[in-house]
């Protein structure tokens, strides 16, 4: 949906993906926002009810600069405008749901020939407010038909609308002119009904939605990237279900994404914290956690509330990426400070910070310690995750970056014909892109030549140049500790593209990649 929204810094600022409930705006329609004057604008700014309104508001206050929204209902239903046909009606029906979408719409016969009985023209507008004239936006349709036989019928024209569509039957008689309020007002409008309903609470039936449908959080597919996805509570009562953070963590994984998590509502002390977590037994190494909750300013009621953090966590690891280069941020990373105004809703000492730490929870703070920072961003992998890079947060993120980056940016292969000529220039590509990262400081603990391969031949694709089953690369990198290293394979296909973690054996010291041992892996990946 094109709702003019500044994207000007959506292609290399860091992204984080909102799924909740909104106060208005379209359902199930991932919408690129660049500050909250933007959110307020399409979805309506603060209500109550929304716990991703305030997780917005905090993230453009904490320093995030580039948020993707997607409203989801429970059960609310759109305003309806009713305009006159002679004795029928012409029911339009507002394209997004809930109670405070306030269209209009005027019709005129304005240089239409005399015989053209079946023809109209409409003008829809978006208001702020019942009666009011602040036109938020506004669709021109001239010489629209209520005959289904021509190009321009009304049910066919308003498919291209973004704020209706024709509900029921098109009347036999064209809708009558609206006539204007007095003799001065020429224009007349006719104002949506007050039929719009906001619909009950999500759940997380809601929020995980249908991957077929691409409703919910999988209203996020097509986006071309997010790095960040953060589903607030359900309530200010009730925390986002475990079902929910399951299939979140998977859907992640498959974007190369992380998942940001509220520490449970029942988690107000240090204590609570670590024995819930270990209740929990939720180990990710796609989600990250911080704690405490934090209180805030609520602007519409005017006095602190508790509110949950994760928007103000997105923003501030948002402005993080700002500072220092995803890669380099598991060497020396920026301290995250909560802006003044927010204060913690749990206080934490140093010896608090390094046991939720052992946990995977990372420590808020509102002031910079007086010590040097020693403790690193962790994710919630645990101690199940083989690679203990993944338990560090900008390690698993540079891997994200890699992965993320080489799938999205080798999809053209499908377009090109195969073999060798094309395996070579794949190798090419991602050699370039790897050795620009290396010039950047990546890779720091790997000798000099050794600190990536790639590989695009015969062990691990099919050998006949006319082959048709895709193409897979795999792609191996210098871990955080010498000697070690990550392995991953992507596979382009008709079916789509993915990116999986590998193991493959490799002698021990090689004087170079070539000596990958890949026998069989084409088998494998067949079978």
């Amino acid at each position: 949906m094109n709702t003019g929204v500044n994207q000007n810094n959506s292609n290399t600022a860091t992204i984080t993906a909102f799924v909740g409930r909104c106060l208005r705006g379209p359902v199930n329609t991932p919408v690129t926002l660049a500050s909250f004057a933007d959110y307020q604008r399409v979805f309506g700014g603060l209500w109550q009810p929304s716990t991703l309104s305030y997780a917005v508001e905090h993230y453009f206050e904490h320093g995030g600069t580039c948020a993707v929204v997607v409203r989801v209902v429970n059960g609310a239903s759109p305003a309806t405008i009713e305009l006159p046909c002679g004795k029928q009606t012409l029911t339009l029906e507002a394209l997004a749901s809930g109670s405070r979408e306030f269209l209009r719409a005027s019709v005129d016969y304005d240089n239409l020939p005399d015989q053209d009985t079946d023809y109209f023209n409409l003008v829809l507008q978006r208001v702020r407010m019942h009666q009011s004239e602040h036109i938020e936006s506004q669709e021109s349709y001239y010489r629209v038909s209520i005959n289904p036989t021509t190009s321009r019928f009304v049910s066919t024209v308003l498919v291209e609308s973004h704020l209706v569509r024709v509900r029921g039957e098109v009347p036999a008689q064209r809708p009558d002119l609206t006539p204007g309020k007095t003799a001065q007002h020429m224009v007349g409008y006719v104002s949506s009904l007050p039929n719009g309903n906001d619909g009950a609470p999500l759940t997380d039936y809601d929020l995980i939605g249908s991957a077929t449908d691409g409703t919910g959080m999988f209203a996020l597919q097509s986006l071309p990237r997010f790095d960040f996805l953060y589903i607030p509570p359900l309530t200010r009562e009730e925390d986002v279900g475990l079902s929910t953070l399951l299939v979140a963590t998977r859907f992640c994984r498959e974007r190369h994404a992380m998942l940001i998590m509220d520490p449970p509502l029942a988690w107000q002390q240090v204590s609570s914290a670590l024995s819930g977590m270990r209740a929990l037994n939720f180990n990710s190494d796609q989600a990250v956690m911080f704690f405490p909750r934090v209180i805030a300013q609520d602007r519409l009621r005017g006095a602190v509330a508790v509110f949950a953090n994760g928007g103000a966590v997105a923003g501030m690891l948002s402005h993080a990426d700002e500072l220092r280069p995803v890669w380099d941020s598991q060497q020396q990373e920026a301290e995250l400070l909560l802006r003044p105004g927010y204060r913690l809703q749990t206080e934490l000492s140093e010896l608090d910070r390094w046991r939720l730490a052992a946990q995977g929870i990372n420590g808020l703070q509102t002031i910079r310690r007086a010590l040097p920072v020693s403790l690193v961003r962790r994710t919630l992998a645990g101690s199940t995750n083989a690679a203990a890079d993944w338990s560090y947060l900008g390690s698993r993120r540079f891997a994200l970056y890699i992965m993320g980056n080489l799938q999205r940016n080798t999809r053209w292969v499908l377009l090109s014909s195969p073999g060798r000529a094309m395996w070579a220039r794949l190798v090419r590509q991602i050699n370039d892109f790897l050795h620009a990262q290396v010039a950047m400081g990546a890779f720091s603990n790997a000798h000099q030549g050794q600190e990536f391969f790639v590989i695009c031949d015969e062990r691990i694709n099919p050998q006949t140049p006319e082959a048709t089953d895709g193409v897979n690369i795999l792609v191996g990198f210098a871990g955080a500790h010498a000697g070690q290293y990550h392995t991953f394979m992507i596979s382009h296909s008709l079916m789509g593209s993915s990116t999986r973690m590998v193991a493959v054996n490799r002698f021990e010291t090689p004087s170079n990649f070539e000596d990958v041992e890949l026998t069989g892996m084409h088998q494998r990946l067949r079978g």
